[in-house]
C-alpha cells in the first residue's frame, strides 16, 4: 500500500516540481558546475544504489557523512538548499526508481561500518530507506549510530498510513534541522 503512495507522490512530485527541479539545477550550474550529487548508499537488504541530491557542497569535498564534512565546505546555494530541503527533491527519482520510500530510515554510507551493524541488529535494512522518518523529523542524524538505529527501528514497528504521512507533513513544515555539520 505505502509503495502505491510512494509511485504517485513521487511521480507528481517531479512533474509538478520540474520547474523547481530545472531552476535549482540550472543555479547550480553556476553554482558548482555540477548540479547534482550521486553517491552509492546502503539500501534494502544492504544493497548498493546511487542516491542522488542537488549538490550543496564544493565539488572537491571528501565523500564522507554529512557529520564529518566541514562547514568550509558547503557552498552559498548549497546552504539555502540544505535549509529548505530543497536538495532532496531529486530523490524522488530514487523513490520513483524503487530504491527508495518518501518514509524509511535514512541511507547510510558503506563506510559507516557501526551505523550499518547497529541497523544490521536491529532490521532496519528489512525495508526500503526514506528521505524522511521519525529520526529527521526528531533531530537525529548519523553522528548517533546507536540511537539512530534504535529510532529507525521504532519507526519500523510503529508504521501506519498515519504515521507516513506524518512524517511527510512534519518535514514539509520544517521539522528536523537535517544532517549537521561540524
Amino acid at each position: 500500500m505505502l509503495r502505491s503512495f510512494d509511485f504517485v507522490f513521487s511521480l507528481l512530485g517531479l512533474i509538478c516540481g520540474f520547474p523547481v527541479l530545472l531552476i535549482i539545477y540550472a543555479i547550480g550550474l553556476f553554482d558548482t558546475g555540477s548540479p547534482l550529487f550521486k553517491q552509492e548508499r546502503v539500501g534494502k537488504d544492504k544493497r548498493a544504489f546511487i542516491l542522488v541530491k542537488f549538490r550543496t557542497m564544493s565539488v572537491d569535498t571528501a565523500s564522507v557523512a554529512s557529520h564529518l564534512a566541514s562547514t568550509a565546505s558547503i557552498t552559498t546555494m548549497g546552504g539555502f538548499l540544505r535549509k529548505t530541503k530543497l536538495d532532496e527533491l531529486p530523490q524522488l527519482w530514487n523513490v520513483l526508481a524503487g530504491d527508495m520510500s518518501l518514509v524509511g530510515p535514512r541511507p547510510g554510507l558503506f563506510n559507516q561500518i557501526e551505523l550499518t551493524e547497529a541497523r544490521d541488529a536491529k532490521g532496519v535494512f528489512n525495508v526500503h530507506p526514506g528521505i524522511t522518518g521519525l529520526a529527521q523529523v526528531s533531530d537525529i542524524d548519523m553522528s548517533t549510530p546507536v540511537l539512530l538505529a534504535k529510532t529507525d527501528a521504532k519507526m519500523i514497528c510503529e508504521m501506519s498510513i498515519k504515521n507516513y504521512f506524518k512524517f511527510i507533513l512534519q518535514t514539509v513544515l520544517g521539522a528536523g534541522a537535517g544532517d549537521k555539520i561540524k
